[in-house]
C-alpha cells in the first residue's frame, strides 16, 4: 500500500509542511517568522497572520513532486500551542482533506517531538525515556509504543526553555535568547556563578525560583557595577546554563533509576542546546545509557515530526472528524 501523508505544523511561530511516504520523510519545508524579534517574544496575533501568509507557500513546496490525488491523508498539529496559530493549520488541513475526500489526522505536538526519533536511524526501541524540553514544556515521558506515552514528570510552573529565554532577556540579549546563552556559555567558566536549584519531590520540575534568583542576583550586581553583565556575559551564561542543565539531569537520572530504563532520548527545541547534549553524552557513558539525540533540524518545531506521528496514527486508523477543533492546552 502506498501511504502518503501531507502534514502541517503551525503551533507557534514556524509554518511548516512535510510529506511522509510509507514512513519515510520526503521533505520538510519551514518558514520562520522573524517579526517577533523586535518584540522580544512571540506575539500571538502576528504569528497567526504570518501563518496565513506562509501556509500556501510551504504546502506548495512540500507537494512539489507529489500530486494531491495521491495523498492518503492530511495531518495537522491539533495542539498544544497558540489558538490563533493552530486555527490556521487546522482550517487549511480540514479544507484540503474535505476537498480530496481523504482522512484527517490530528497530532499532539509534544508526542510528535518524541516521534521525531523515528525519522532517521538510530531509532530507540521500546520502552524508552524521553526528556522533552522546549519553550512551553518540560516533561519526562515513558514511551511504551508509538502512540502509548506516559508523562512521569513535568514542570509545575515554567518550562526550561522559557527560563533560558527569560534569563537572556534579563541580561539584555535579543529574542530568542536561549541559543545566545548557549553560544556565550561555550566561552565561559561554568563554575564561577551558581544559582539555586528548586527542591521539588518526585520527578517534577520547577523553574520559577531560579529565574527569580537570577533576576535578583543581576539586579544587585548591576547596582554595584552598571557594566557587570557586559564584563561577565560568558561566565554568567555558562553558570546559568550549567544550573538549568543540572536540574534537568538530576530528575532524568532519578527517572532512569526508578524505571530501570537505560534508553534515554531528548526532544524539543532545547534539545538543540550543545551544553545539554554534551552533558548527556558524558552521563550516558558513565551510566551505560543508550542515548538518542535527534538531528538539529528535527529539534525545533517542524512538520516532519507531525508527519511521522501521523504515519503511525494512520496505521492505527486514528482519524479525526471535521467537527473537531484545535486544543491549545491539549494533553497526552
Amino acid at each position: 500500500m502506498e501511504l502518503i501523508i501531507l502534514a502541517i505544523e503551525s503551533s507557534c511561530d514556524e509554518t511548516s509542511a512535510s510529506v511522509v511516504h510509507n514512513g519515510k520523510i520526503l521533505n520538510n519545508i519551514i518558514a520562520s517568522q522573524i517579526i517577533h524579534e523586535q518584540y522580544g517574544g512571540v506575539v500571538p496575533e502576528l504569528a497567526s497572520r504570518a501563518h496565513q501568509q506562509n501556509i500556501v507557500y510551504v504546502v506548495d513546496k512540500a507537494l512539489a513532486n507529489i500530486h494531491k490525488k495521491d495523498l492518503s491523508a492530511i495531518a495537522f498539529t491539533q495542539g498544544p500551542g497558540l489558538l490563533g496559530a493552530l486555527l490556521v493549520g487546522a482550517s487549511f488541513a480540514k479544507a484540503l482533506a474535505l476537498a480530496l475526500d481523504i482522512p484527517l489526522i490530528g497530532v499532539n505536538h509534544m508526542q510528535a517531538h518524541i516521534l521525531a526519533h523515528f525519522i532517521d536511524e538510530p531509532r530507540p526501541s521500546f520502552p524508552f525515556l524521553c526528556l522533552t524540553v522546549s519553550g512551553g514544556h518540560t516533561q519526562i515521558v515513558k514511551v511504551n509504543d508509538y502512540l502509548d506515552m506516559q508523562i512521569i514528570g513535568q514542570t509545575l510552573d515554567d518550562a526550561v526553555g522559557e527560563a533560558f529565554d527569560k534569563a537572556a532577556k534579563i541580561m539584555g540579549l535579543p529574542y530568542p535568547g536561549g541559543p545566545l546563552i548557549d553560544k556565550y556559555a561555550s566561552a565561559g567558566d561554568p563554575m564561577r556563578f551558581s544559582f539555586p536549584h528548586s527542591q521539588i519531590p518526585g520527578l517534577d520540575y520547577s523553574f520559577s525560583g531560579i529565574k527569580t534568583a537570577i533576576l535578583y542576583f543581576l539586579r544587585d550586581e548591576v547596582a554595584k557595577d552598571p557594566d557587570f553583565i557586559a564584563k561577565n556575559l560568558n561566565d554568567l551564561s555558562a553558570g546559568i546554563q550549567r544550573s538549568l542543565i543540572e536540574m534537568l539531569l538530576k530528575k532524568l537520572i532519578k527517572a532512569s533509576c526508578e524505571t530501570g530504563i537505560n534508553r534515554i532520548a531528548i526532544a524539543g527545541g532545547v534539545s538543540a542546546n550543545s551544553g545539554l547534549r554534551n552533558v548527556l553524552e558524558t552521563e550516558s557513558k558513565k551510566r551505560k545509557w543508550q542515548l538518542f539525540i535527534p538531528a538539529f533540524e528535527y529539534c525545533t518545531d517542524n512538520a516532519a515530526m507531525i508527519a511521522m506521528a501521523a504515519h503511525y496514527k494512520y496505521l492505527n486508523k486514528d482519524f479525526l472528524s471535521q467537527d473537531k477543533v484545535p486544543l491549545p492546552r491539549m494533553h497526552f
